[in-house]
């Protein structure tokens, strides 16, 4: 298993087969302001890829973003809301259509709150992953062999959290109400953007 990391695109060649799983690190929580410096994105193989963009970039990246606008691919994150936002913001792509593992936790695991990562690959695959680079500084000039590894780990279990979830979610028969969430998003992350991300326009008031 190897971490690759790239400068402001993926390279010309390199070949990724299949639906994808993409994460994002930016340097705050705040879309707008807060700049996306990293892109990890994997196709359930033996390698993870992360894309570096400068804090002058001009975000171009013509071979990540045909991957992450093609129809024909499937993208798994985590909490998507917040990645495509980011990658809509930034790149100019919509990344569809998609599967959030968070969304589908949240639809099957309803003996819990705990939907982080963390806790999922735990559960679910009996596996550990570490989250103490989470809030390290993406935007400076060298990252630390620490932070491509839990960068990585953002992608590394999601093929695989799917295949676990996509179970659970025939079990309780909300396969197809998931599927409804997985659509929407993109339209959720637009909203985020355009300044309602804190309030619910379906709320009565």
């Amino acid at each position: 298993m190897s971490v690759f990391l790239h400068e402001e695109d993926l390279p010309d060649g390199l070949s990724l087969s299949g639906d994808v799983a993409v994460d994002t690190e930016t340097m705050g929580l705040q879309t707008h302001r807060d700049r996306l410096c990293l892109l990890q994105i994997s196709d359930g193989g033996k390698d993870e890829h992360l894309v570096r963009f400068a804090p002058d970039s001009d975000y171009a990246a013509p071979n990540l973003r045909a991957i992450l606008a093609d129809p024909n691919r499937v993208k798994l994150f985590h909490f998507a809301r917040f990645d495509l936002a980011a990658i809509e913001h930034y790149l100019h792509v919509t990344a569809a259509p998609l599967f959030c593992t968070k969304i589908a936790s949240k639809l099957v695991r309803t003996y819990t709150d705990r939907h982080g990562l963390k806790e999922l690959v735990r559960e679910m695959l009996n596996a550990d992953i570490s989250k103490q680079q989470q809030s390290s500084d993406w935007g400076g000039p060298i990252l630390s062999d620490a932070q491509k590894d839990y960068a990585a780990s953002d992608v590394r279990f999601l093929h695989k959290l799917r295949s676990e979830l996509q179970i659970r979610l025939e079990r309780e028969g909300r396969s197809e109400l998931a599927q409804a969430c997985f659509d929407f998003l993109p339209h959720r992350a637009r909203l985020d953007l355009a300044g309602w991300a804190e309030n619910d326009i379906f709320a009565h008031m």
